[in-house]
């Protein structure tokens, strides 16, 4: 009896574990409020992020700004926009990157970073918690 209830405590403390971390965060992707990007769709943003196209839709020049490995928002932003674990990002570009097919998107530390790049490049786009959007900025994703 005492070995089922172990296990069965076990269960729900992997259960209720896996309702925590990155998932609790909001991110948002945005360009600078300067941009004349309006609007992307999940996937583009994606598509952008993983390398898979350095455009945006009206033809203008996509550039990145990732943050740094290990972020919360960038952990959030991954499972979000992609699908994919911050693991499987980081092995994707592993890979892109030894075969000579693509390097990532340039990091910044954190979301305040992401503020000023994008404030200095209407081009760029970036993520950031929901609550640090301000008027300097733009979010492009709709849901």
């Amino acid at each position: 009896m005492h070995r089922m209830t172990l296990i069965g405590f076990t269960i729900v403390a992997l259960a209720l574990s896996q309702g925590t971390g990155a998932s609790e965060v909001d991110v948002v992707a945005v360009v600078s409020s300067k941009s004349t990007l309006t609007t992307l769709t999940k996937s583009q943003v994606a598509q952008i992020f993983l390398g898979k196209s350095d455009h945006f839709p009206d033809g203008s020049q996509a550039l990145p700004i990732d943050q740094a490995e290990g972020t919360v928002a960038r952990d959030a932003f991954y499972t979000k926009y992609t699908g994919k674990s911050a693991a499987v990002v980081k092995a994707y570009w592993s890979k892109m990157v030894f075969t000579g097919r693509g390097l990532p998107p340039k990091a910044v530390s954190n979301s305040l970073e992401i503020r000023k790049v994008l404030a200095q490049n209407p081009n760029a786009i970036g993520y950031i918690e929901q609550n640090l959007v301000d008027s300097s900025l733009r979010v492009i994703v709709t849901q």
